[in-house]
């Protein structure tokens, strides 16, 4: 089951149609707007990876991160940033947060299909 969380319903529309044609055993795309509701969700089903936005309104793709952290039963959950946003810096800071993997919009199957596999460390195909 993966997660996206992207305050635009175009991209998490974008992300989920590229999702599927990764050909990976996807059980369950699951959606949120914002870091809120995606804890909101996070807090009652357990996801394999996350893929959030950074810039979104009430709860940011950082916070959100961050938040993840804190709380021992999301913290092993894999979260893989998608974003315009691409400096080596900002990149560095999250991955010293923990950030598994970062995708640049606009992206391929392919890229969406490596960046989970190198995140999961294989997948059962």
């Amino acid at each position: 089951t993966i997660m996206v969380v992207d305050d635009s319903e175009t991209i998490r529309a974008v992300v989920e149609r590229t999702l599927s044609m990764t050909r990976l055993p996807i059980e369950e795309v699951l959606h949120a707007e914002n870091g809120r509701q995606a804890l909101e969700k996070l807090a009652h089903q357990w996801v394999d990876i996350v893929f959030t936005d950074i810039n979104m309104p009430e709860i940011d793709g950082v916070k959100l991160v961050d938040t993840m952290n804190a709380n021992p039963e999301m913290r092993e959950i894999p979260v893989v940033i998608v974003s315009t946003e691409g400096s080596k810096t900002r990149i560095e800071e999250l991955r010293r947060k923990g950030v598994k993997g970062y995708l640049h919009k606009p992206f391929t199957p392919e890229a969406i299909r490596d960046v989970i596999l190198e995140t999961l460390g294989g997948w059962d195909e």
